[in-house]
């Protein structure tokens, strides 16, 4: 059996993340195609923490996982009513900047259509966080390094090989969600942060997007040339995950989806919270597919996780290691 094993070491953190952080506004009921000019109306609203690096971080410290998250805010309500949620799960937040240039926390507005949906955004400071916003050695705290958003983060970008390279030297693991690349063209700074990463975490279309690649398999064999630890989501299908030369398919946990936002970045928190443990590569897949799956159960990418009683039951019914029999 393969095992995705992070390296022991005496830190502060688990993990260390700097990312971006804004609110989902999610209107539902409105056309996938809508005329201008006209006052359409939806059939349900709500504000729920968004971003991936975000979410991610308040999903893995509700898991208990001690998470130190960095990101820049604006001087706006939507920033602090943002950080307000993140906080809530434990996350350690001392280390967060506040822009001094005016700039408001970006927002993305996100409209359901069934599966498809319009996914709105406004960067505002997501994408103007720089390297010297960053407390280097807080990040060095952690065992671990995860970023998430890599095409969003405009103004990081191409400081991130030499902070990727400052990490390893200091004996952190890598993580990487690049998330898509709204220009499409899935360069830029990706190809020199594939020596650092060891656990690369796209979904199906992104893997080969970012591989060049028609199939997923071939996708599969182009990046573990590059990356260790490969591990794709694929929606309600499960995952698949690369690791060396092996191969582990892992089915999907079966649920009645309310609302797949997030869905992603609750894989990636529960994947990882196995991998920092040193779990075998099908049992840290399993567990990125019990907590994707249990994101859907409520809107947006955390509410399922700030209902603690729903995590527990839910984690201990579909034998999440640790609650109730293992796999």
């Amino acid at each position: 059996m393969v095992t995705c094993t992070a390296l022991p070491t005496m830190k502060t953190l688990d993990i260390s993340i700097a990312g971006e952080i804004n609110l989902d506004l999610i209107l539902y009921g409105l056309p996938e195609i809508m005329p201008v000019e006209r006052e359409l109306l939806g059939t349900d609203f709500q504000v729920t923490l968004g971003s991936s690096s975000a979410i991610f971080a308040h999903n893995l410290a509700v898991l208990g996982t001690h998470v130190g998250f960095v990101t820049l805010v604006g001087q706006d309500a939507l920033g602090k009513i943002a950080l307000e949620r993140l906080g809530e799960s434990g996350t350690d937040l001392s280390r967060v900047r506040v822009s001094k240039d005016g700039t408001a926390t970006g927002v993305t507005l996100v409209l359901p259509h069934g599966t498809p949906r319009h996914i709105l955004t406004y960067l505002g400071t997501m994408a103007d966080m720089r390297l010297s916003d960053l407390d280097l050695d807080y990040l060095k705290s952690a065992k671990h390094f995860h970023l998430s958003s890599l095409f969003l983060q405009r103004a990081l970008e191409p400081d991130l090989p030499a902070l990727f390279k400052d990490l390893k030297n200091a004996g952190l693991t890598i993580s990487l969600d690049t998330n898509d690349d709204p220009s499409g063209r899935w360069g830029g700074v990706l190809p020199e942060l594939f020596e650092y990463v060891d656990v690369l975490l796209p979904n199906e279309a992104e893997a080969c997007r970012m591989a060049k690649k028609e199939t997923l398999d071939e996708a599969l064999n182009e990046l573990a040339r590059h990356v260790p630890c490969v591990a794709v989501k694929c929606g309600s299908r499960g995952s698949v995950v690369r690791v060396g030369r092996e191969t582990f398919t892992v089915s999907g946990v079966n649920v009645k989806a309310l609302d797949t936002i997030g869905a992603g970045d609750s894989f990636n928190a529960g994947f990882l919270f196995g991998w920092l443990q040193g779990w075998p590569a099908d049992q840290c897949a399993y567990a990125g597919n019990v907590t994707g799956a249990l994101s859907t159960l409520r809107v947006g990418g955390t509410e399922a996780f700030r209902d603690r009683d729903l995590v527990q039951s839910f984690l201990s019914l579909h034998s999440f290691p640790g609650h109730g029999s293992k796999q």
